[in-house]
């Protein structure tokens, strides 16, 4: 009868750990439109590559690789990765016994009360303990631990996404400051040069003062205008070297903001793919898995669990008999359990399904932010397109209107006003542009980035080859 009792008491146990309260996780089913309301293209492939070679820059490619290495946030997620790794095992070992060892010695009369002469106690033993899993407790803590660890790593590949974009932004408004310099630098030149012709004219009075004020004033224009781009030019240095881990300083460029190449059509997918590709998604995914399995934790913690301990050693008054005097033993077992706690168990499990809940709507937000970030750039580089050719048309039409009007001034057909409006709708049109030229180029960031941004590395390329 007692190893029939034991062995039922062994299924018992064998039964009761094998049970997790709590609901397991299940992913998110979410409804993502069939398409995107500005995708022309019609296909259900997504870019699958370093997107940024597109733009056929070597600078480019160099300062990412540098920064992917040395970025001081992708160290800190580096880091906080391998702590969620280390984390999973601590959490693991809770559900296996605990050995430990007690080894001392102790001398006196007095234990709690003085005895009329002293003792000497001598001991030393192993002792095993092991709170037994009771439903699922430590493995839907060991589930959390997964899934922060999940987290981490996508909330990493996050980081690294946000910062090649980051990157690649700064470096192409690097461009756009040195190609708007050199443009106030031109017209600088310009209008230095004809300040001069005018200058002489009113001095043989040829022309009035006012033409002279007037020249003055737009020479002086375009003169701050020369500071105000080489000041722009350092602070997007200083942003670009701190994106690298560096401290701030020169940046080498080759390549003109005039010259870069736009990537070609983008192929960018159907919606549903966003739940797949794009880290921050599936980071609010593993964030809800995590904490929909603390549900099971504080579940688990409105019943009793069971403690094992036991002991195997030697004991003796002298030390000298310490190995000889036989061996000493204890073990034991306690049921610890909740009775009447006001509701406080109850409300800790109903807390734990509250904070899924919360996550679960926030996963959702992500999701639509991800949409949204998809047709906000397919709209702005479908419309900017159209903004570019007609600045172009813009840009070749004031530049050569103020050739006219310089050579209509100069024959005396017109009047220094038409210059001067002639010299500034053709400053504007150039800086405008170039910040056109700007602006197109970042929602093309914009949209490899809301796509999820391409693979980072051949290895993570090739990982994602073999799953598909």
């Amino acid at each position: 009868m007692k190893k029939i009792l034991a062995l039922l008491i062994l299924a018992l146990i064998i039964y009761i750990t094998g049970c997790k309260l709590g609901p397991d996780f299940q992913k998110p089913d979410y409804s993502s439109p069939e398409k995107f309301r500005f995708d022309s293209t019609a296909t259900d492939t997504v870019v699958n590559l370093q997107w940024w070679k597109l733009f056929n820059d070597p600078i480019l490619d160099t300062l990412i690789t540098t920064a992917l290495k040395e970025n001081k946030d992708v160290l800190v997620a580096a880091a906080r990765i391998e702590a969620a790794r280390v984390n999973v095992g601590y959490t693991n070992a809770d559900q296996f016994p605990t050995l430990s060892y007690n080894v001392g010695a102790a001398s006196g009369n007095y234990v709690g009360t003085k005895l009329p002469s002293s003792s000497n106690n001598f001991f030393a033993y192993p002792e095993l303990s092991w709170e037994i899993g009771f439903w699922g407790k430590y493995r839907r803590l060991t589930e959390a631990a997964q899934a922060d660890l999940l987290a981490s790593r996508y909330g990493m590949s996050t980081i690294q996404i946000s910062l090649i974009s980051s990157v690649a932004s700064t470096y192409f408004e690097l461009l756009n400051n040195k190609e708007k310099l050199l443009i106030s630098e031109n017209t600088l030149a310009s209008r230095d040069s004809g300040l001069l012709i005018i200058q002489e004219r009113y001095k043989w009075g040829i022309v009035a003062e006012i033409d002279l004020n007037q020249s003055q004033v737009q020479r002086a224009i375009s003169a701050a205008a020369v500071p105000q781009y080489a000041r722009a030019i350092a602070l997007s240095e200083s942003s670009l070297s701190i994106l690298l881990g560096q401290n701030p300083q020169a940046v080498k460029t080759v390549s003109r903001l005039l010259n870069m190449e736009f990537p070609p059509d983008i192929p960018t997918g159907l919606p549903s793919q966003l739940l797949e590709r794009r880290p921050d998604i599936k980071q609010a995914e593993a964030l809800l898995m995590s904490q929909n399995a603390q549900i099971g934790v504080a579940e688990a913690m409105r019943w009793p669990s069971l403690s094992l301990t036991g002991l195997f050693g030697v004991a003796s008054a002298d030390l000298s008999t310490l190995t000889s005097g036989g061996f000493a033993w204890s073990a034991g077992g306690s049921l610890l359990g909740p009775i009447f706690q006001f509701g406080k168990n109850k409300k800790r499990a109903e807390i734990a399904r509250f904070e899924t809940e919360a996550l679960l709507y926030e996963y959702e937000s992500t999701v639509l932010q991800a949409f949204k970030e998809v047709e906000d750039a397919l709209i702005s580089i479908e419309t900017l397109k159209e903004e570019l050719v007609a600045q172009e048309m813009r840009n070749k039409a004031a530049l050569n209107a103020l050739m006219l009007s310089e050579n209509r001034y100069s024959l005396g057909e017109t009047s220094y006003l038409e210059v001067l409006e002639s010299q500034r709708q053709s400053f504007n049109a150039e800086l405008d542009y170039t910040q056109t030229r700007l602006n197109l180029l970042n929602e093309y960031i914009k949209l490899y980035k809301a796509l999820g941004g391409g693979w980072i590395s051949p290895e993570q390329e090739q990982a994602a080859n073999i799953v598909q």
